[in-house]
Order: structure tokens, then C-alpha cells, then sequence
């Protein structure tokens, strides 16, 4: 059995943190990469070229991760549900504004926190804590509403809607990812194990769906190109994946999931500081919303203790 915490120490903090700072930069990375890589075409070279890494790492540690365990099948859902999800992300962002599917992105905390109790009861969110993650959510929504409200600023069109549908879609696969990692064998896999599943079946399916798109792959690659994608493939998705893939394993997920929150405004400050766009007194309003929301998510709840009977009283 898989050793957990019930709360999240200064360790599980730390590299969450991490995790949501290295996303918030993909942003920006995959921003860039664009202007050469394809979309679904950089998503599937970033999951084989991590892939790659992996494996490297797995047998360099000498992991014995081949032996048949009953994680097969749940693995290979792990992986379709991997690659739907960025699916839905790039196809959404032909409809819909980077700003309206980073926030329907990060619903995914709320589906976590609602079907995450169905598996683990003591992941079971108190009144004080849906409070704090509803805060941290509008402390995103208010991050990003200087772009997301001001249609005649950022328009999207009148296909606006597939693309929030998809990212709704997203937030919901991601998710489900979450719950499916708690729910089945893969929770007591080891991380290396769940993310080379989740890898290797997204570079293929994301790589089959770049081709039948008919996506052109790039006749050269410039400095900054071939940078974002390093890093994209280093730190992003081998890195900070299979460090969110532990954190899952080992400490409640409900809490973790929270974090994420920062995500989309970690990319906002990357934005300002890579990309020069301006720091609003918004958009520090927002951080210090999302830092009490998470807080109040994870408050430990201490369960009231009933009063104690002093006597008997004989009928």
C-alpha cells in the first residue's frame, strides 16, 4: 500500500508551486513554438520527446516497471484521456481567447473536489474549504477579466462557444484523470510507470490526429523554437508531470488540485515578464485572492468534538 499524508506539508507545497510555475511558463513557451510547430503536432513531439526521457530515467534507476500489474487497462485510459484533453485545448483556442480557456480550464479543481469523495471519504471538503477554493477561482476570473469581459478589446467571434465547450471539456478530462489515477491500480504505480503510459499513448494519438489534420512538420527550427521546445519537453512535461504524478500518489489530491489555481496567473506574470505585458493592480488583487483561497483549502478541520454527558438521566 501507498503511504499517504493527510495534509500537505512544506515539501508537497514547494513542488506543487513549482509544478504550477513551470505550466503557467508553457503558456508562454507553447505561445512561442507556434509561430513554428503546429499545435497538435508540438503537443504529441512534446509527449514522445518525454517519453524518450523517461525511458532514459526509468532504466538508469534500474525501475522495474514492466512486470504485469493490472495497470494496462486503466493506463491506457490514463493516456487517451491525457491526449483528448490537449486536444480539446488546441482545437478550442481556434474559437475561443487564451484568456476564456485558461478559465474554463481551471474549473478542474471543482471536479475534482466533487468526485474525489465518491473514492476517498477523508478527501471530503468542508464548508470553510469550498469556500476557499470558490474564492481562488475568482481570484482567476478577476485576473483574467480585463480580457475575458471586454469583447470589443479580444473578440472571439460568434463561434465563441465551441471553444468554451471544449475547454470545459478539457477542464473535465483533466480531471476525470485526477480521479481515474485515485480510483484504480495506477495509485499504487509507481509515478514513473503512470506517466510513460500517459506519454506514450498521447504521442501517438496526438501525432495520428496532427497527420489526418494534415499539419505541416517545420523545414527548420530557429534558437527560440527549438529553446521553448526544450523546455517544454525538460521541465514541463517530464519534470513537473512526473512530479505532480507523486504528489497525487502520496498526498490528497482535493487539496493538490487546488494549487492549480495559480497556474493561469502564474502565466500571467510570465506574460508580463518574458512578453512585457503590463502588471495591473488586478491582476496582484487576483495573486493575493488565489494565495487565501488555496490557504483556506487546505486549513486542517478539526471535527467537533461532541459535549460530554456528565450524568444519567433515569425515566
Amino acid at each position: 500500500m501507498t503511504e499517504r499524508a493527510s495534509q500537505l506539508d512544506r515539501r508537497a507545497i514547494g513542488l506543487v508551486v513549482f509544478c504550477c510555475v513551470a505550466w503557467g511558463l508553457s503558456q508562454v513557451a507553447a505561445k512561442v513554438a507556434l509561430d513554428e510547430i503546429a499545435p497538435l503536432l508540438q503537443a504529441g513531439l512534446r509527449s514522445l520527446g518525454a517519453a524518450v526521457l523517461l525511458a532514459l530515467w526509468v532504466r538508469w534507476r534500474g525501475l522495474p516497471l514492466w512486470q504485469r500489474d493490472g495497470t494496462g487497462g486503466p493506463g491506457l485510459l490514463a493516456g487517451l484521456l491525457f491526449a483528448a484533453e490537449f486536444g480539446c485545448i488546441f482545437a478550442g483556442l481556434q474559437f475561443t481567447t487564451a484568456s476564456r480557456m485558461a478559465v474554463f480550464l481551471y474549473t478542474a479543481p471543482f471536479v475534482v473536489a466533487i468526485g474525489m469523495p465518491f473514492i476517498v471519504r477523508s478527501e471530503r471538503l468542508a464548508p470553510l474549504q469550498w469556500l476557499g477554493l470558490a474564492g481562488a477561482f475568482a481570484g482567476v476570473v478577476l485576473a483574467l477579466s480585463e480580457g475575458l469581459f471586454d469583447t470589443a478589446a479580444a473578440p472571439a467571434g460568434k463561434q465563441q462557444w465551441i471553444g468554451d465547450l471544449l475547454g470545459v471539456a478539457a477542464a473535465v478530462l483533466w480531471a476525470s484523470t485526477t480521479l481515474l489515477l485515485r480510483a484504480t491500480r495506477l495509485a499504487s504505480a509507481a509515478p514513473e510507470k503512470t506517466l510513460l503510459y500517459q506519454l506514450v499513448v498521447s504521442a501517438v494519438a496526438l501525432l495520428a490526429a496532427s497527420a489526418v489534420a494534415g499539419e505541416a512538420w517545420p523545414r527548420t527550427l530557429s534558437v527560440t523554437g527549438g529553446a521553448s521546445m526544450a523546455f517544454q519537453i525538460v521541465v514541463v512535461t517530464f519534470a513537473s508531470y512526473l512530479t505532480w504524478f507523486w504528489l497525487i500518489r502520496h498526498y490528497p489530491a482535493t487539496r493538490i488540485s487546488a494549487f492549480t489555481l495559480l497556474t493561469p496567473v502564474a502565466g500571467l506574470l510570465a506574460g508580463v515578464w518574458l512578453l512585457g505585458e503590463p502588471l495591473t493592480l488586478r491582476l496582484m488583487l487576483a495573486l493575493a485572492t488565489v494565495c487565501i483561497g488555496i490557504a483556506l483549502v487546505n486549513r486542517r478541520v478539526v471535527p467537533a468534538t461532541p459535549p460530554t454527558r456528565t450524568s444519567e438521566t433515569s425515566t
